[in-house]
């Protein structure tokens, strides 16, 4: 009985540590597909020192709204709920047109924000979420109840607004107020959309499924909708408070 005993004590431990290592695996993993490319392959569009760059959308100016605050980048307005949003303060890094990119940031929203990346995006009498598609911004766990209104998950954080939804499987999702770490890659062989170390979506842009999503969707009456090869790279004002840093592009 003692043998038997023994037996399954290290059986146990075995199981734990193999459980252990297969965790510490994964971990590695997920850090090193965020690290594996070298530090000056980037190129900083915002490093909490300076706006340079950075303008209003269809503007001259960035709007005085938004300003650096302890090396963030901070939208400083006036929440409002869904049904008494106003905007028109989106702004754009107008320094350079991107093509094919990597683009990593952080973010945080107060609770019921929301926001949203934009790249590709072109100036003129249209409104940026018109042509440009998104990486939303949400806060998936308090916007509903604050708007008295019901999500679809194509409306959620990480989801291509409109086009293509998250894999909740894959998704961590964080309180209101605290950091996320975003990523989207994009090619013309695919695009991807990462949320804090993981994969939530990838898709071919311009594909018969993509064309096929935005005629029967939200974009159908917007014919200019994701046409644009390049572009500068926009963040929207939706009448919530944004705090950004780290907005970092890689060239592809």
């Amino acid at each position: 009985m003692k043998k038997i005993c023994t037996i399954l004590s290290i059986s146990v431990l075995l199981f734990s540590c193999k459980t252990e290592k297969k965790n510490e695996t994964s971990t590695n993993e997920v850090a090193q597909e965020e690290t594996n490319t070298s530090e000056d392959e980037w190129v900083y569009l915002f490093d909490g020192t300076t706006t340079d760059g950075w303008r209003s959308y269809n503007g001259e100016d960035l709007p005085p709204q938004w300003v650096i605050e302890d090396g963030v980048l901070t939208f400083d307005t006036e929440k409002r709920t869904e049904a008494n949003r106003k905007g028109g303060n989106d702004i754009i890094y107008a320094a350079e047109e991107f093509d094919n990119f990597e683009l990593a940031w952080e973010w945080k929203i107060p609770e019921g924000g929301n926001s949203g990346m934009l790249y590709h995006v072109k100036e003129g009498n249209w409104g940026m979420p018109e042509i440009s598609p998104e990486y939303q911004m949400l806060d998936d766990l308090g916007w509903e109840a604050i708007n008295n209104a019901k999500l679809e998950e194509w409306q959620k954080t990480g989801a291509d607004y409109a086009m293509h939804v998250p894999d909740v499987s894959q998704k961590i999702t964080k309180p209101a107020g605290e950091w996320n770490t975003s990523r989207v890659i994009f090619t013309p062989e695919k695009v991807e959309h990462w949320l804090n170390g993981k994969k939530l979506l990838s898709f071919v842009p311009w594909s018969e499924d993509w064309e096929k999503r935005k005629s029967e969707g939200k974009w159908k009456d917007s014919p200019k909708y994701g046409t644009f090869k390049s572009g500068y790279i926009g963040f929207q004002d939706h009448d919530s408070p944004l705090w950004l840093k780290n907005i970092k592009l890689r060239k592809l």
